[in-house]
């Protein structure tokens, strides 16, 4: 290879990476004004362990390396909220891959059970042909379109009922787990400002609509 080339080259991803930082500064930026309107505390920094505190989540038992690079504190209608800029690694070699989420985590503030929420893919239909089937619905087109999961399906057909699906079928292209008292909106890609706000609404809507009879027998009460 010329010279000169190998000058450009390396002048180029220079310029890549320059612009990368930058863009990263910025999202930080806007991040930091985000949770200061909100009343949020932001924590800089590497945190691991998230697999411990919420054990239900199936994303943070995936790869290794895993951990947020910052996360932000703070309280929405009484209930703690979390949201991540959280992120791990898979394959090795050439294959290598940095998977990147931001999450947005909040409290239920009652018991719910385990149930994992998301998009539909390609290899999801090489899963069904090979007996590894998902919940399926009355609504052809919400079965289509979401892969649903969980070890209760009482629990998913009490709580994706018809207004839930119209209202999963117009969010944007996010996944949603259920924990044990917490539920979760994972969107791919780095945590920002505008992120943490819809995902934020889709977690306040969707436990607004999850019947309160439903929640009542969970909590022992009679109904």
């Amino acid at each position: 290879m010329k010279p000169i080339l190998v000058i450009l080259l390396a002048l180029a991803f220079g310029a890549v990476i320059a612009m990368a930082v930058r863009q990263d500064r910025q999202r930080k930026r806007l991040l930091r004004a985000w949770a200061h309107s909100h009343d949020f505390a932001m924590h800089e920094g590497r945190c691991d362990g998230w697999e411990h505190e919420y054990p239900a989540f199936k994303l943070f038992e995936r790869g290794r390396h895993r951990h947020s690079s910052l996360h932000l504190d703070g309280e929405v209608d009484g209930r703690r909220v979390r949201c991540l800029d959280y992120r791990f690694t898979t394959g090795s070699g050439k294959n290598r891959r940095v998977h990147r989420h931001g999450l947005v985590i909040m409290d239920t503030g009652t018991p719910v059970l385990p149930l994992r929420i998301r998009r539909e893919h390609v290899f999801d239909r090489v899963g069904e042909f090979m007996g590894f089937d998902d919940i399926d619905f009355e609504s052809a087109e919400f079965s289509r379109r979401f892969h649903v999961s969980g070890p209760d399906r009482k629990w998913a057909y009490d709580i994706i009922h018809p207004e839930t699906m119209d209202y999963l079928m117009t969010t944007p292209s996010v996944a949603v787990e259920f924990g044990h008292g917490e539920i979760m909106v994972n969107r791919n890609g780095s945590l920002s400002g505008h992120g943490c706000q819809e995902d934020l609404r889709v977690v306040r809507k969707l436990l607004e609509l999850v019947p309160s009879d439903v929640l009542a027998q969970l909590r022992g009460e009679s109904t």
